[in-house]
């Protein structure tokens, strides 16, 4: 039995006890990984705090080519990588071909990143006091990441802790989730070949359960979490002095315009991006919002194109909608669809669950309390409801105790500012479902979604003070 590796300041090591990672699609043994010990953690925070000096002081040239060359290193083995994720996460192979690709844009912008993220020069005399005075201000690393990362994209959403700390000068210790780690080793291994010095980068598989002391330790300055709601306020609340960046999910809004006559797109974009992995997206499309004169055309069509979405075995080229997760995850989505036909909604298509396999589903007529209206399903389940006007539209938007993306179908410019003014989510996209995600743009969410924000130049912000330096004319 081959254990792959963690990586401990760019070197490989192994914990003591092989852990089995199983394709959520038929159980299949796909690779075997282990557990860091505490001896092990500690090394590596260790080294993250005596490399942070030094790091932090690396030329700009230096942190934009390592980032440069994983970009490059991701890139030429692509397609053994997709098959990685895939194999851990149960990702359909097409997705998981596209998170590679967003993984290596990722580090290619952090390499662009790297070389513009200079500094501010103000004039201070526009005081008569400061006279003969400018000030630069420059950013500098806080310190030490801690990186926790969630399943759903076990390589992007890693690249989006790392990039912007290798951007910035700040070592980083990568926790990847449990269900896929391999992945993440797997860039750990890329990363540990890509010039960097050392102690800036570990990937630690650590159990859930002992991350306490990992989050508290006050060498690790930054703790950056995408993952559970309950999870992420709970480490915010831990380590009130840290800097904390959370991404926790949504329920997020498709909202078709009054004004919108091409139903057929709406729903094409609708059925995919609401089940395109297996619904487990946080910006994957849950509630739809359609005027009440085009319900009756819509939700029929809408159904039609869940229905003929190709569900299967995720290694299958032609598959759109693999398994969930677990089954756990599957029973859970089962059961909340369970409560909401009890409480008098209807399903159109989908609603049967075969071991992790959870047909993609339509339903309408959800109570407002049940928990497939209030909470993140995080499964391939699309929720429709009406609206009367626009007001009213947003205002259910808006009601979410969630808030981090919502899509408008609309033509017009005016219902486009009146959404970006209106609703209270961290992006709205025009013309589109709320799935869209470009890996450079500000991202993240208002409320119960979370605080701070991802996307290379707004993470190398939060993982980053400004520093004052006050410079007189002659000196």
């Amino acid at each position: 039995m081959t254990v792959t590796p963690f990586w401990i300041a760019g070197q490989p090591e192994t914990g003591t006890t092989p852990i089995e990672v199983r394709h959520p699609y038929d159980g299949e043994v796909v690779g075997t990984y282990s557990h860091a010990t505490p001896d092990q953690r500690e090394r590596a925070i260790a080294a993250a705090r005596d490399a942070a000096e030094h790091f932090a002081a690396a030329p700009a040239q230096v942190r934009a080519d390592a980032c440069r060359a994983a970009s490059d290193a991701i890139a030429a083995d692509a397609e053994r990588i997709a098959s990685v994720i895939t194999a851990e996460s149960g990702k359909p192979v097409q997705w998981a071909r596209a998170e590679v690709g967003r993984a290596v844009a990722t580090f290619g912008f952090a390499a662009e990143e790297a070389r513009r993220f200079g500094g501010e020069l103000q004039r201070l005399d526009t005081n008569a006091a400061a006279t003969g005075m400018a000030a630069l201000v420059r950013r500098f690393p806080i310190g030490p990441v801690l990186g926790i990362t969630p399943f759903n994209f076990p390589l992007n959403l890693v690249a989006h802790k790392v990039a912007p700390a290798l951007a910035v000068g700040a070592p980083i210790i990568v926790k990847p989730a449990p269900a896929t780690p391999l992945s993440a080793l797997l860039l750990g291994e890329i990363l540990s070949d890509v010039g960097l010095p050392d102690g800036a980068v570990s990937v630690l598989p650590v159990p859930n359960d002992e991350m306490s002391a990992v989050v508290a330790d006050e060498r690790l300055p930054i703790v950056s979490f995408t993952g559970s709601e309950t999870v992420g306020w709970s480490i915010k609340d831990s380590v009130p002095r840290k800097q904390v960046i959370l991404e926790l999910g949504g329920n997020a809004a498709a909202l078709i315009a009054p004004d919108y006559d091409d139903l057929g797109h709406a729903a094409d974009r609708i059925a995919l991006f609401g089940n395109y992995q297996g619904g487990q997206s946080c910006i994957a499309v849950q509630r739809v919002l359609v005027p009440e004169e085009v319900a009756g055309e819509f939700l029929p069509m809408l159904a039609e194109r869940v229905a003929g979405l190709v569900v299967g075995d995720p290694r299958d080229d032609r598959c759109q909608v693999g398994p969930v997760i677990n089954e756990d995850a599957a029973r859970r989505i089962e059961s909340w669809l369970a409560e909401a036909t009890d409480h008098g909604a209807v399903i159109h298509c989908g609603g049967t669950r075969s071991g992790t396999t959870v047909a993609p589903t339509v339903v309408s007529g959800v109570d407002p309390s049940v928990k497939l209206a209030t909470e993140e399903v995080f499964g391939p389940v699309l929720i429709v409801d009406t609206y009367r006007d626009l007001d009213e539209g947003f205002a259910a938007i808006n009601r979410s105790r969630f808030g981090l993306q919502a899509g408008v179908f609309t033509r017009r410019w005016d219902v486009a500012a009146r959404a970006h003014r209106t609703l209270d989510v961290g992006g709205v996209v025009i013309g589109d479902v709320p799935s869209v995600r470009a890996d450079q743009m500000p991202y993240g969410g208002n409320k119960a979604s979370g605080v701070g924000r991802e996307g290379v130049a707004s993470a190398m912000l939060d993982y980053t003070a400004p520093r004052v330096l006050v410079l007189p004319d002659t000196f």
